[in-house]
């Protein structure tokens, strides 16, 4: 048997599982680690940026520059000489475009959140998402509506809100749960989104023509940006990363397609995405503007086919 695990570590790395074993190190121990695989800059500035944020963190930003060996993995080492100053600025840039997409997707949601409640109570009533399946045929799976209202009642005990205090001081002999436009106040994007998916199509029409899309592509992007949001409000790398979800795009309409493609899964696609959205809820062109003097502001800093911008994006009319 030994002879035949030591085979499988040797044919796939996958078949073995190593033993950890790196010690803790102190930061002026990480810092010295950088400068011995390649970093540049001065010690004191290098070690006061490790405290505040963690080597871990910050290594994130490191990436695109080190070696890679010959069949292709990254390597400890740094390509030549590494300025600090410009994995911190990268840092520091990815946390404003962090801040400036959250921004973007707390509109989206706000705006979500009252269309989902208007739309779906004006035809079933305020209550019936916890008591007329009807209402949320999506759900018709076996044990979905079960699973669906035990977290719809653990978000709702886990609300602190005034409005929910007061709801069930007067009502909570009659009622056990708030009626739909105080509930979605209290309830994740995630339960959000499934409330969506589980709508009739005539709400899920409806909304998702407040959005100027078909009602399979914005399900699309509400799971985009619940991915994103993740990232954000886990101070996440969100720059250059690959987000693991491709969002679909509108068929029909040529913005999307010329004269720029406007396609993939990383920061473009979501930037696009987000002007689209805000443009279609208030037609406000501020954060749209503010997208583009961020990007023009940190081209030095961040290359942007890194994330997934495509030559002649300003002239896409989804930018324009």
């Amino acid at each position: 048997m030994l002879t035949r695990r030591v085979f499988l570590c040797a044919l796939s790395s996958e078949y073995c599982r190593m033993k950890y074993d790196k010690p803790a190190l102190r930061t002026d121990q990480l810092m010295d680690l950088l400068i011995q695989r390649g970093i540049v800059g001065d010690r004191d500035y290098i070690e006061a940026c490790l405290r505040s944020v963690g080597y871990y963190r910050l290594s994130g930003y490191t990436y695109p520059f080190r070696k890679r060996s010959g069949d292709g993995s990254l390597l400890d080492e740094f390509e030549g000489p590494l300025n600090f100053q410009l994995v911190w600025d990268r840092y520091r840039a990815d946390r404003q475009l962090r801040l400036l997409v959250m921004d973007a997707v707390e509109r989206v949601e706000v705006f979500l959140r009252s269309q989902i409640a208007t739309s779906h109570s004006l035809k079933f009533g305020l209550f019936s998402y916890a008591t007329d399946p009807k209402s949320l045929p999506g759900l018709d799976r076996k044990g979905s509506r079960k699973k669906f209202l035990e977290r719809v009642q653990a978000e709702q005990d886990r609300s602190q809100e005034q409005f929910k205090r007061h709801f069930f001081n007067k009502y909570g002999d009659e009622e056990q749960y708030l009626p739909l436009w105080m509930a979605v106040e209290v309830w994740s994007f995630g339960t959000l989104m499934t409330f969506y998916k589980a709508c009739p199509s005539s709400v899920r029409s409806e909304i998702a023509r407040r959005f100027n899309v078909h009602p399979t592509v914005l399900e699309s992007w509400l799971l985009c940006l619940n991915t994103v949001r993740n990232i954000c409000a886990h101070h996440g790398r969100l720059w250059n990363r690959e987000l693991g979800t491709r969002p679909m795009l509108p068929k029909r309409d040529e913005a999307w397609r010329s004269p720029v493609q406007i396609a993939g899964n990383r920061v473009f696609v979501v930037l696009s995405i987000l002007i689209w959205m805000l443009g279609s809820i208030d037609g406000d062109r501020e954060w749209h503007e503010r997208v583009i003097r961020f990007i023009d502001r940190v081209s030095d800093v961040f290359p942007a086919y890194l994330m997934g911008f495509p030559d002649r994006w300003k002239e896409s009319p989804v930018w324009t």
